[in-house]
Parts: C-alpha cells; sequence; structure tokens
C-alpha cells in the first residue's frame, strides 16, 4: 500500500482492490508505476555522458535523481501520468524508453492483482460508497428543497448524504453507507409521498404538551402521539415517557380530514413484543 518513490502509484493499486474488494464495479482495474532517470553530465554540464532508468523508484533515487515519471492505466491503456523533471528537456528516445519500462510494470501489477481480486466482490459491501437515483414528481420539487433550502439541507445534516434535485424531478443521493443511503430515501419518499397508516416511522420528538408529544417523523411533518399512546402502562407526564430531541419509533393509526396524523409508540412496543414471544396486551 505504500512506496517510497511514488505514493500516488501506490494508492492507485491499493484504491483499485479497495474498490473491488467493497464491491465496487470497475470497467477494468488500474495500476500505476514510477520511473525514475539518474544522469552523469561532463564537466561543463551540457553533454549527457551516459544514463539509467530505474523503475519503481525509492525515496533516495526520487530525491537525488532527475526524474519522477508516474504512468497508470488499464491492460488497455493509459487513464493518467504526471512527469517530474529536473532537467532541461528529455530526448524522445528516453522518453519512449520510460513509457516502455512503464508498460510492462503496469501490466505486470495488474497480473499480481488479479491473483488477489480477480473481480469485484458479487455482493456491495455496507461501507462502499453509495450512489442512487429516484424521480419525485415535479410539483414536490419546492416540497423537498423547503424555504431557503432548509428542508433538504436537514435531510443532509441527519443522514450525513448529499442530495441533489434536478429540474424534471431526479433526485441523486450520493451516501458514504448503506444505512446513511437508507434513511435518506426514506426521509425523501416519505417528504413527497403520503404517510400510510399502520406503517412504523422513525421520528423526532420535536414539541411536548400536556395531552402528548408531536414526533416530526419526516421533515416538516409531524403527528402527535397522544398520552394514551406513549406507553402499554398509564403515563403520569409526557416527559416521563419521552424528552424533547429523543429517536423514536411510532406506528400511524389515523390521518383525519384536514391531514394531521395520529401516531402511537405504543403499537409500536406491542409489536415488538409480540415478535419476541412475549404476549402483548390488548
Amino acid at each position: 500500500m505504500e512506496s517510497n518513490g511514488s505514493t500516488s502509484m501506490a494508492s492507485v493499486c491499493g484504491g483499485t482492490l479497495a474498490l473491488l474488494d467493497a464491491g465496487v464495479p470497475l470497467k477494468a482495474p488500474v495500476a500505476g508505476i514510477s520511473v525514475g532517470l539518474v544522469t552523469e553530465f561532463d564537466a561543463a554540464g551540457t553533454k549527457m555522458l551516459r544514463h539509467q532508468m530505474l523503475t519503481d523508484i525509492i525515496g533516495s533515487e526520487d530525491h537525488f535523481g532527475d526524474m519522477d515519471f508516474k504512468l497508470c492505466g488499464t491492460a488497455q491503456g493509459v487513464t493518467g501520468f504526471q512527469l517530474d523533471l529536473k532537467l532541461p528537456g528529455l530526448p524522445l528516445a528516453m522518453l519512449k524508453d520510460a513509457i516502455d519500462r512503464a508498460t510492462k510494470a503496469r501490466h505486470d501489477i495488474l497480473k499480481f492483482m488479479s491473483t488477489i481480486l480477480p473481480a469485484h466482490r458479487s455482493k456491495l459491501s455496507q461501507y462502499a460508497p453509495q450512489i442512487e437515483m429516484l424521480k419525485i414528481p415535479q410539483d414536490k420539487i419546492g416540497l423537498l428543497i423547503g424555504p431557503g433550502g432548509k428542508t433538504i439541507k436537514g435531510i443532509c445534516a441527519e443522514t450525513g448524504a448529499e442530495v441533489n434535485v434536478e429540474d424534471d424531478g431526479t433526485v441523486r443521493i450520493y451516501a458514504n453507507t448503506g444505512p446513511a443511503m437508507a434513511r435518506a430515501k426514506e426521509l425523501i419518499s416519505g417528504l413527497t409521498g403520503d404517510i400510510e397508516v399502520g406503517k412504523t416511522y422513525k421520528g423526532r420528538v420535536v414539541s411536548l404538551k400536556d395531552f402528548g408529544a408531536f414526533v416530526e417523523i419526516f421533515p416538516g411533518r409531524d403527528g402527535l402521539v397522544h398520552i394514551s399512546e406513549l406507553a402499554e402502562g398509564r403515563v403520569e407526564r409526557v416527559d416521563d415517557a419521552v424528552k424533547m430531541g429523543d429517536l423514536i419509533e411510532v406506528k400511524c393509526i389515523g390521518v383525519d380530514d384536514k391531514g394531521r396524523v395520529k401516531l402511537s409508540r405504543k403499537a409500536v412496543l406491542r409489536d415488538a413484543s409480540g415478535a419476541n414471544g412475549a404476549p402483548g396486551r390488548n
């Protein structure tokens, strides 16, 4: 994973293997190598008496030598190169020699890399960066963005994902992990869709009242958990069961004709109790 003379080319090789190991499909693996040069000139410093090309230079050869030529690519061709040169110029024949050396070394490295990982993993790692695209109705774009971008910024802040919206309703989501992607999609879908009765949502407590707690299940969309729906037993005070800012799971138990959402935390607790084999309470 490290090279004395060219950490950048070592990073290309290590980065390719890391992507393949994470299950990221690549068009072709990429490897890189650095070629160096040491020279000897006459006393006047005008005529080169001899030179030597060096493949995969070490640190001292990079420091004291006259060239650091980095070249990376696939088995089919070059994807990138960089030439650091201390000389005023370089004959084309020497440059061709450097390219030939780098090409052979690159192919050797690619062959070795193929013995370690011949292809990407069949399943994408949960730690791999995620990129997904979904479509929302154009009349919901403003709802997703929110006033001054408040809503979409809130989604990005909560999930750590990057969300971009286009004029035709195409939404592109970029996330570092699977859970972050799933949460971002959940927030966007819920915000631009309808809240369904009987479905469980994760939300944050945003307001406490004597009669219950308001829980924001999507940015700008909340519902009431009545005090009688906060827990299985009797709840004397709302803040005995939940606190401001708590992230809790709630089930939608109804939506009235004015669009007001009724939520229940007790129903989620009952469902969990039943799933664990304990008898639920009616």
